[in-house]
């Protein structure tokens, strides 16, 4: 299982650094481009960079399916959960059971609509515009992402049964960084401690 939340996790950071370093490559190019130098002109102009938006659009889409997948096990989902957490502790559980069990359903279904539509698809000769890539190739990101969300959603939905704890990203935490307690200096000589609370030095 860790083998693959590391793979979701390096696909994601390598579409997002792909796709950025060739927009940026994309746009340095444009600007270059008008820029009046000799030979520098003419070599960037005979330079074709129109694959450019097209493979970055395919790697955003990739990237957004298996994001949506790491969004689940990680809890980075935005909820509405007032009313839920209103109810008493076993309404609850049902309630949260169902919404995970239905997600479950829901990517399972766009699953396998995906899966039939790239297998058809699969079967004729249609390429992409500018890189002229097989379709059924880039049209592959949705059963495999749905394939793999649907797995996220049973498996927080198990974890859930088994401990009654959901995944909760704290969106102030960096990886990496230790949080250390801020201490603030006050002119008369005592001071605040992170939680507020002051002391006299």
């Amino acid at each position: 299982m860790k083998f693959l939340d590391h793979l979701e996790e390096w696909m994601i950071t390598f579409l997002m650094g792909a796709a950025t370093f060739v927009i940026f490559l994309a746009v340095v190019h444009r600007y270059m481009a008008g820029v009046p130098v000799p030979g520098l002109q003419d070599w960037l102009l005979a330079l074709n960079m129109s694959w450019a938006q097209e493979i970055c659009i395919y790697m955003f889409v990739w990237m957004a399916k298996f994001g949506a997948a790491y969004g689940v096990r990680t809890g980075i989902h935005v909820g509405v959960d007032v009313l839920i957490n209103q109810l008493a502790p076993a309404n609850r559980r049902r309630f949260v059971l169902f919404g995970l069990l239905a997600g479950a359903l829901f990517t399972s279904v766009i699953a396998t609509f995906g899966a039939n539509f790239v297998w058809h698809i699969g079967h004729t000769d249609q390429v992409s515009a500018d890189l002229e890539l097989p379709m059924w190739l880039v049209y592959l990101a949705i059963p495999l992402g749905s394939t793999l969300m649907c797995f996220r959603f049973l498996q927080v939905a198990w974890k859930f049964w088994k401990t009654g704890e959901l995944p909760k990203h704290d969106h102030s935490h960096v990886e990496g960084v230790e949080e250390v307690p801020v201490v603030y200096s006050l002119p008369e000589g005592g001071s605040i401690d992170g939680d507020g609370k002051g002391t006299k030095r």
